[in-house]
């Protein structure tokens, strides 16, 4: 991923994991009251190289003890590389006026936790300020600096910054950027603070600031989009447009030769190796991307500049690790030894759908391929997703193709399929032999595929047990795997598994009993319906993606059984929803079929169209809460 430097890390975790803003000022279901902000004050000081001084003044006052444990520390993000932490001044100040100084062994220095799986390859590091004596009413105070010597983009400078969703007393942010370097700004929920006579401004500098608004925040409903795409928020920026964004990165790239893709002579021989017998220029392109996706993993290279510096293509293939960057560069590599040409392209591959007006990195987090001449876009990175597909975070998002500067739109949809079958053999004595069988085809066959190939034996022995305990049962059984090579070797895109054995106490009988129809055992269809439809109202956008899934339950039930009770099939249409419902007996059994299908012109949904959606959804949840009544002799 794109090694994003955040000098306040702790906001950052704060913006995504907490609260988002309110529509409705006066509907503040979000804001924490356990701290509040009295002041935070960043300051940069800008050069002409894009180096740059960062000050921050801050102080919080716990207000509930609960907070103590999360908020009695104070996190500094930095790059051992590129940042050198020049100051740290830090104490907690009691209500009675007494200040508890830091001591120096309260400092602790260490890898970054997104380090932790390849701490050699990265150089982030976290300075942890442990707050001595932290209680309740307590104010912690913190003051450091960090100096900045080699810029990401040199001679640029850019930023994004948004408040954590607390009360807020002061936020402020200062820029003081040299005079030839006009900073362009974004500002939502930011507003403009004019000079004052006691501003001391740097010579050759101008001043830039903003305060925080501030007022209310609406906890962040489920599979809302980001924060960043609605909520308050400041991106600054030296570059005039993306396009100059873009050539900054892709002069970044390698500046020596102009690109980390220049095919050497074995990266040209393995490309051909790979390609050879294939003459169609789509196969010889996933036959690539699929290559790379399974023989170079994935390492956050992070060694001073490298969150934006891929390495060369030659390199990567040698060490048969990289980044995202790094997988683009050798993908993009090999497809131009055989004749086909690709550019990175950079997105977001989180819940950010939309970018700020004012280019930043601060959004971007992951480079894939794009191929033109196919208009195929290919994440090399991605190890469950085959070559042709997109991991479901990057469907239908704007994409900033490095080669010309310009946008494209990643696709919305792309083809992917649930089926489940369950059948129930009930005996006399009410007990069951089952059997459930998924088909998962399109862009979810690999990820299923290499989940269950990932899983040990004897916790594949488990899930049988775990899926009875999750349905209220009591049994045991065996779980088929099913042909768990990928799909490069047996030239499929459709994946099966299933599970079979026997639970007690399934059906009281003689009863009269009831028998649920809906039994989601691996994400089938009454789980996608449950999922959109599970806030009961929305006032964020949503993340919506589209839906195939089939479903089949039958019931074989036992001589002298009688159905006293069968739901009504149900047909519907509203949108792009599209979902029926049967219910048959066919001698002296009962079978029970369900298809839901839902498309929407977008990857996320608006609140308007959740209310739009909200009588289908509703309807269809009754349906699939419907039981089928029968009786014993």
């Amino acid at each position: 991923m794109l090694y994003r430097y955040c000098a306040m890390l702790l906001l950052s975790v704060l913006l995504f994991c907490g609260p988002a803003l309110a529509h409705e000022a006066d509907q503040d279901t979000g804001t924490d009251p356990a701290i509040v902000i009295d002041r935070h004050i960043q300051h940069y000081v800008v050069e002409p190289s894009g180096a740059y001084l960062l000050t921050v003044d801050a102080a919080k006052t716990i207000v509930e003890q609960r907070a103590v444990q999360e908020h009695g520390q104070y996190y500094i993000s930095y790059n051992k590389t590129l940042d050198e932490v020049v100051a740290i001044d830090a104490y907690t100040l009691k209500p009675d006026g007494r200040r508890v100084a830091l001591r120096p062994d309260q400092i602790k220095d260490q890898q970054e936790a997104a380090s932790t799986d390849a701490p050699m390859f990265q150089d982030t590091r976290l300075k942890i300020i442990v707050f001595p004596e932290v209680a309740a009413g307590d104010q912690l105070v913190v003051r450091y600096t960090v100096r900045r010597g080699t810029p990401l983009f040199p001679g640029h400078f850019e930023d994004l910054s948004s408040s954590p969703f607390y009360l807020n007393k002061n936020f402020v942010l200062v820029y003081d950027m040299p005079a030839s370097m006009p900073l362009h700004a974004d500002a939502v929920g930011f507003v403009p603070v004019p000079l004052s006579p006691r501003d001391v401004v740097p010579a050759g500098h101008r001043r830039y600031q903003w305060r925080y608004a501030g007022g209310g925040n609406q906890r962040l409903e489920a599979d809302a989009v980001s924060y960043l795409d609605y909520g308050k928020r400041l991106a600054v920026s030296t570059f005039a447009d993306y396009a100059d964004f873009a050539r900054a990165f892709r002069a970044n790239t390698l500046p020596a030769t102009g690109s980390a893709a220049v095919p050497s002579p074995a990266i040209a021989a393995l490309a051909r190796q790979l390609t050879a017998g294939l003459s169609d220029a789509r196969a010889r392109t996933l036959a690539l991307s699929d290559w790379v996706r399974r023989n170079i993993r994935y390492v956050g290279v992070y060694i001073g500049p490298g969150g934006v510096v891929a390495h060369p293509a030659a390199t990567v293939l040698d060490n048969r690790y990289g980044d995202c960057k790094d997988h683009a560069a050798l993908l993009e590599a090999m497809l131009a030894a055989v004749g086909i040409g690709s550019t990175g392209a950079l997105v977001n591959s989180g819940n950010a759908y939309q970018l700020p007006d004012t280019p930043t990195l601060g959004v971007f987090n992951h480079m894939i391929t794009y191929v033109p001449s196919l208009d195929l876009y290919l994440d090399p990175t991605a190890e469950s997703t085959m070559a042709g597909y997109l991991p479901a975070g990057i469907l239908g998002k704007p994409a900033l193709l490095l080669a010309s500067g310009s946008f494209a739109m990643t696709p919305i949809l792309q083809p992917e399929r649930s089926r489940t079958t369950t059948w129930f053999d009930i005996g006399r004595d009410g007990r069951s032999r089952f059997k459930v069988s998924k088909t998962a085809s399109g862009a979810s066959a690999e990820p299923w595929r290499k989940t269950v190939r990932e899983t040990r034996l004897a916790e594949r022995d488990q899930f049988v047990r775990r899926m009875l305990q999750g349905l209220g049962q009591k049994g045991q059984g065996v779980f088929d795997a099913g042909k768990v090579d990928s799909p490069g070797k047996d030239g499929s895109d459709e994946y099966s598994l299933s599970v079979s054995g026997s639970s007690e106490h399934f059906l009281d009988l003689p009863g009269p009993s009831a028998l649920a129809t809906t039994y989601d055992v691996w994400g089938g269809l009454g789980e996608a319906v449950f999922t959109l439809g599970q806030e009961k109202e929305r006032h964020q956008a949503f993340v919506c993606p589209a839906v195939d899934a089939e479903d089949e339950t039958g019931f074989r039930l036992p001589k002298g059984v009688r159905v006293l009770a069968l739901p009504k099939p149900t047909s519907l249409m509203h949108g792009g929803i599209h979902y029926q419902s049967s219910y048959a007996r066919r001698g002296s059994a009962i079978v029970v079929k369900r298809r839901f299908t839902f498309r929407h012109g977008r990857a996320t949904c608006t609140p308007d169209d959740y209310r739009a959606m909200q009588p289908a959804l509703e309807r269809i949840m009754r349906d699939l809460r419907s039981q089928v009544v029968v009786s014993g002799r």
